[in-house]
């Protein structure tokens, strides 16, 4: 059943939208009970049961989600965060507010606020059509995206989570690609943003990207990425990736405005959080 979510609106920033979800919707921290995305799928669990039944602990396959034990009884990280998607409130990935002290240019501390979330979806259309084709060795098993304010309401980042269906050996290859031939720093690979009615990112469209960043993990079946822009929907003629952009001496009107900041400053958070979620997740109960 189709659930929605109220974005409360906060202190100095534009009503929000009411967002549907595919899966049981979720509130503001500390103001209601936690609603997730969605219950553990019975598929998973059944495959994991069966797979434990017959004593093949092994890594799971590409496509299918299965559950191991380590022999001090700790569930392999791998393989449980490909249910991750379904299973962990929003909040807990997305979370309200992000801060990030040191995080600007110079070191300046930073703080984004989260303006709108999506409903989590396929890859279809998420991606151009170039990056679409560069990530789809992967596989695209869901795709779950937020989009932050910063404090000063000038930029606009979208943060995505893209859960592959791809197995270890996918990540890493697609993880050495993405590395070894910069397809993390090509301007027709940027992710494109999530702009929602209404909201300070009602005009962040593909023009008013200005810089990203791209994170391919190989410990977990996920792909970590952010866009920015400026809140105003001017658009950018010279986008620049993050990892450049926050290089002292760059005169892109991207890295003037600490635009490469954003991004890799909220996409390093989110990551962040998606890791201590695991590792929540795989430890041997007491």
């Amino acid at each position: 059943m189709e659930t929605t979510v109220r974005l409360r609106a906060q202190a100095g920033v534009a009503a929000r939208p009411r967002v549907t979800l595919a899966q049981p919707d979720t509130s503001d921290v500390d103001t209601a009970r936690p609603r997730r995305f969605g219950a553990r799928s019975r598929v998973v669990t059944a495959a994991a049961c069966l797979v434990l039944g017959l004593g093949l602990i092994g890594g799971a396959a590409a496509g299918s989600w299965l559950t191991e034990e380590s022999d001090d009884g700790t569930r392999d990280a791998y393989s449980v965060t490909g249910a991750l998607w379904h299973s962990v409130p929003v909040d807990q990935l997305f979370p309200p507010t992000l801060h990030g002290p040191g995080a600007g240019p110079g070191g300046a501390d930073r703080t984004w606020t989260r303006i709108a979330v999506a409903p989590d979806s396929g890859c279809k259309d998420a991606f151009d059509p170039l990056l679409s084709t560069a990530l789809a060795p992967a596989g695209c098993l869901r795709l779950l995206r937020a989009t932050y304010l910063d404090a000063t309401r000038s930029h606009v980042t979208t943060v995505g989570l893209l859960f592959t269906r791809a197995d270890a050996a996918a990540m890493r290859a697609l993880h050495h690609r993405f590395k070894d031939e910069g397809l993390d720093r090509r301007t027709d690979l940027m992710p494109r943003p999530y702009a929602v009615p209404d909201t300070a990112a009602a005009a962040f469209g593909d023009a008013q990207r200005a810089s990203w960043a791209i994170s391919v993990l190989t410990d977990a079946p996920v792909v970590v990425y952010a866009v920015s822009g400026f809140a105003d929907g001017r658009p950018v003629s010279e986008p620049q990736p993050a990892a450049q952009a926050r290089k002292t001496g760059a005169t892109t009107a991207p890295a003037q405005a600490g635009l490469g900041h954003e991004a890799a400053g909220v996409a390093d958070r989110v990551e962040a959080r998606l890791r201590r979620t695991v590792t929540s997740a795989t430890e041997k109960p007491s």
